[in-house]
């Protein structure tokens, strides 16, 4: 699958953006998704996770309560809500794609870089101060 991350800009400290990975294919079809972000001169960090059926979710400390991540109804769309967005924020954010191979794993998302196996070419979010 092909992801495509969008959704990206300048935005002041305070202010609220919404992040979208389009896939090239159905997620509907057994894909867990996921964001991560990576600031400059930094490693690339787990933003937030949402399982395959979509029911469940987590997310980087740091960032519950300020971000909320979802799929939309046609399944090849997932979104990165992010409100309350401070200079710390300021990323490349990628979306990721994890294919389900077993059914024990319908309900679980994911939050490590190497458990991802399709990822999107990033967009930049930079918030002002």
């Amino acid at each position: 699958v092909q992801l495509q991350a969008s959704g990206g800009g300048l935005v002041q400290a305070g202010g609220s953006l919404r992040l979208s990975c389009t896939a090239s294919e159905r997620i509907s079809n057994r894909y867990a998704m996921g964001w991560f972000r990576q600031a400059p001169g930094k490693e690339r960090e787990f933003v937030a996770g949402i399982s395959w059926r979509g029911g469940n979710t987590n997310y980087e400390d740091s960032m519950k309560g300020r971000f909320t991540i979802s799929r939309d109804k046609s399944e090849n769309t997932v979104y990165l809500q992010a409100n309350s967005l401070e200079p710390e924020d300021t990323a490349v954010y990628y979306c990721a794609a994890r294919k389900v191979i077993y059914n024990d794993e319908a309900d679980s998302y994911f939050s490590t870089q190497n458990q991802y196996e399709y990822w999107g070419q990033g967009t930049q979010v930079t918030v002002s101060s």
